[in-house]
Parts: structure tokens; C-alpha cells; sequence
């Protein structure tokens, strides 16, 4: 019994320990939610920064590049102390608990007050539904509606977990309730700048070592699963004092 909790524990550390230490160097990159500018070296930026016991610039490994912004998938002013990253999945069961119990209430204590700026990176592990699904989503932002369609789809979430029935009816049921011109819809989800866009979020939260869904990167500092939300205000505040 020992040494199979020690075998879980070994288990655990080597998939979330990568995260952790690209999440670190990677801090000052995504907080600003990509960086245009940075060149792509097999997946690697690399950044100069100012060495603090230094005048010399010192070139400092940033990790993998992220995708270009998706502004419709921001939320909270850019002026924002902390930034959360979230890295979810629409057939995450977790993913859905923490966007129907948790979310609303850091935004309306943090997004909505200027403290904190949240940006969705699509990661869908759970197969070609949840693929399906982010590429919906992705279409939704096109006509700046990404979180209407986010709620809505993770509002009717347990009904449909794992159940073959994430299809077209269904996602243009969503599309409707959150406003959309479906036509407009169906025609972008099913557009191969779509489908990239989510491809390319995927590769790099793999590439950066997510070991599963939801994750957060909060001012940089890995945070996993829909934690109570005490633990929130403890990192957010945390990240706040030491911004």
C-alpha cells in the first residue's frame, strides 16, 4: 500500500512538475497574453530582460511561444494587476464547476472591480467532442460572443458529459440561446482558421507541460483544478501584493 501511493505521488510530481517550472519562466510572456514580437525558436522564445545586479541585458528562456491573442477570449481590463489563464475544456466536469460556481464570483470581486484580467486557452483532452466544441466556442467569439456561448454551453454541461451528443443540433441550440447568427456560426466552426486556432492552443498548453484540465496559470504561478474559492483570493491576492 506504501509503496503504491508512493508510485501515485512519483506519478503526479512528473506531470505536474514540468508545468510548474516552464509556467515560472513563462510568467512575464503569457500574463501578457502572447507576445507577437517574439520569435519562434522551435517552439522557444527567447526574451531579453534587464538583469536586476546588472546594466547588461541577460537573454532569458521564456518557454514555448503562445498562440496569437484571441481579444474575444479575454476578459477584465488590460490595466489589471493579476492575469489569470485558464486552460479548459468544455467536457471537463471540473472545468463545469468551476465555471458555474466559482468564476461568477471572481468576476464579480476581481474582473469587474480592474483587479484581475482572465483569457480562456482552449485544451480539449476529452476527445472529438470537446474539440467540437472549442471549435464552436471559437465561433462564438467571431461575433464577440465567446463567454455568452462559454455559460451557456457549461450551464447545460452535465446533461450532455461524455454522451456522443455534443453535435450540431445541440451546439446550434447553444448558439441560440446565446444570441448568434447561426448561419454565421456554422459556417465558422467549420472554418480551418477555427480549427487552428484551437489545434494551436492545444500544442501549446502540451508543449507547456499541462498535466490536465482545468489549469491556471495565475501571474504566471501554476494552479490546479476548481479549487474552493478561498484558495482563489489566496493566489490572486498573493499574486496582487507580489505584482
Amino acid at each position: 500500500m506504501g509503496e503504491t501511493r508512493r508510485s501515485r505521488k512519483r506519478l503526479v510530481l512528473a506531470l505536474v512538475v514540468p508545468f510548474a517550472v516552464l509556467a515560472v519562466m513563462l510568467a512575464a510572456t503569457l500574463t501578457r497574453g502572447g507576445d507577437d514580437s517574439a520569435e519562434d525558436d522551435g517552439g522557444a522564445a527567447i526574451e531579453e530582460v534587464e538583469a536586476p545586479s546588472s546594466p547588461q541585458a541577460t537573454p532569458t528562456w521564456a518557454g514555448p511561444t503562445p498562440p496569437p491573442d484571441d481579444r474575444a477570449l479575454f476578459s477584465g481590463s488590460d490595466s489589471a494587476p493579476v492575469t489569470i489563464v485558464e486552460f479548459g475544456d468544455f467536457q471537463c466536469p471540473k472545468c463545469g464547476t468551476f465555471a458555474r460556481t466559482i468564476k461568477p464570483e471572481l468576476k464579480r470581486r476581481y474582473v469587474d472591480t480592474g483587479v484581475v484580467r482572465f483569457i480562456w486557452r482552449d485544451f480539449p483532452t476529452f476527445g472529438k467532442e470537446s474539440e467540437r466544441a472549442a471549435r464552436a466556442s471559437r465561433a462564438a467569439a467571431r461575433q464577440g460572443k465567446f463567454w455568452q456561448f462559454h455559460d451557456a454551453l457549461y450551464a447545460r454541461q452535465s446533461k450532455r458529459m461524455n454522451s456522443g451528443k455534443i453535435d450540431d443540433g445541440f451546439l446550434r441550440d447553444i448558439a441560440r440561446t446565446a444570441g448568434l447568427d447561426v448561419a454565421r456560426f456554422d459556417t465558422d466552426r467549420r472554418s480551418a482558421a477555427v480549427r487552428k486556432a484551437v489545434e494551436d492552443d492545444f500544442g501549446f498548453g502540451q508543449r507547456l507541460g499541462v498535466p490536465g484540465t482545468p489549469a491556471f496559470l495565475i501571474n504566471g504561478s501554476p494552479f490546479f483544478g476548481a479549487q474552493p474559492l478561498k484558495e482563489f483570493e489566496k493566489a490572486i491576492e498573493k499574486a496582487r501584493v507580489e505584482k
